[in-house]
């Protein structure tokens, strides 16, 4: 049994922490939100009244925060825990963030004896309450290898990409990837569907042909195809179309500062970001389907 300080209980965070109670760790939670706090306290977590609480006696401290300036804010600077972490503590920082971010907190962290790894996160919310997330490491070999022993019970993969920000880099990668397949499977089904075409029956179609991809398999855009996602749903309780904006907006910086050309990321960061302009930025970002509609049925 590992101690674990938590940090960061949003939709991803609280099941994550709770997961780790489940496999017999002992976890201590901090997060700005009371309601959170208490699901996480009902789950088995304690409760940190302050957030150098998370560090006391931790064999892990595990982030899970929405942006560069939150993750930065917790470990660095006058008042971050780089001051209060223990040299035998392993930060393991999960959240999506700028590459050169995760560069800088792991060599900050280094100059103060402290090994960190970058490991953000592919599965969504369903992999996160199911256990199955698949984590995308950056970091020495020997920390990645030690943090298996906490990411083992919040997911089923544990990959190193690299060095330390390789893992954010491969999770950009990936998220651009999605994006460009949910969009574009989006197009195809509501092509179909206005020529009167069953989307089901388009959907197991272009699962036995060329066009299968995982939106198809696992994550239907079309609400009534499949049951347990999203868009059978109302749109609720998955990746939300903003934090899918910011992930094409990392990618597009990566772009710009190594030269690489990603005309598709371009154009659909353009997509997510207009849609979420108008008013649905806290939809799943399958919602981009409604985006496409014909013109004739809007």
């Amino acid at each position: 049994m590992a101690t674990v300080g938590f940090i960061g209980l949003g939709n991803m965070g609280g099941p994550m922490a709770a997961n780790l109670v489940k496999a017999g760790h002992r976890v201590t939670v901090f997060d700005l939100s009371e309601e959170a706090l208490t699901q996480a306290e009902a789950a088995g977590c304690q409760r940190a009244r302050q957030l150098v609480e998370v560090c006391r006696d931790a064999d892990f401290v595990i982030s899970m925060l929405p942006a560069d300036h939150h993750v930065e804010g917790v470990y660095l600077g006058e008042q971050g825990l780089q001051h209060r972490l223990d040299k035998s503590t392993l930060v393991i920082d999960c959240s999506t963030i700028s590459a050169e971010t995760a560069r800088k907190l792991g060599a900050e962290l280094a100059a103060a004896g402290i090994a960190f790894i970058d490991a953000p996160v592919s599965g969504g919310v369903g992999g996160a309450k199911a256990g199955t997330l698949t984590f995308i490491c950056g970091g020495a070999e020997s920390s990645v290898e030690r943090a298996r022993e906490v990411l083992n019970a919040m997911g089923k993969n544990v990959f190193r990409a690299g060095d330390a920000g390789a893992g954010q880099v491969a999770k950009i990668c990936n998220n651009m990837l999605l994006s460009v397949l949910m969009a574009g499977t989006s197009e195809a089904l509501q092509l179909g569907i206005a020529h009167g075409l069953d989307p089901q029956v388009l959907s197991e179609i272009m699962l036995q042909s060329s066009g299968r991809n995982w939106t198809l398999e696992v994550y239907n855009p079309c609400p009534g195809v499949m049951d347990t996602v999203p868009s059978s749903n109302g749109y609720q309780g998955g990746f939300m179309v903003d934090l899918m904006a910011k992930d094409l907006g990392l990618a597009q910086q990566a772009a710009l500062r190594s030269g690489a050309s990603t005309p598709m990321g371009s154009l659909t960061l353009n997509l997510y970001r207009s849609w979420a302009q108008l008013g649905h930025g806290r939809e799943d970002f399958s919602s981009i389907f409604k985006y496409v509609t014909p013109a004739t049925k809007k």
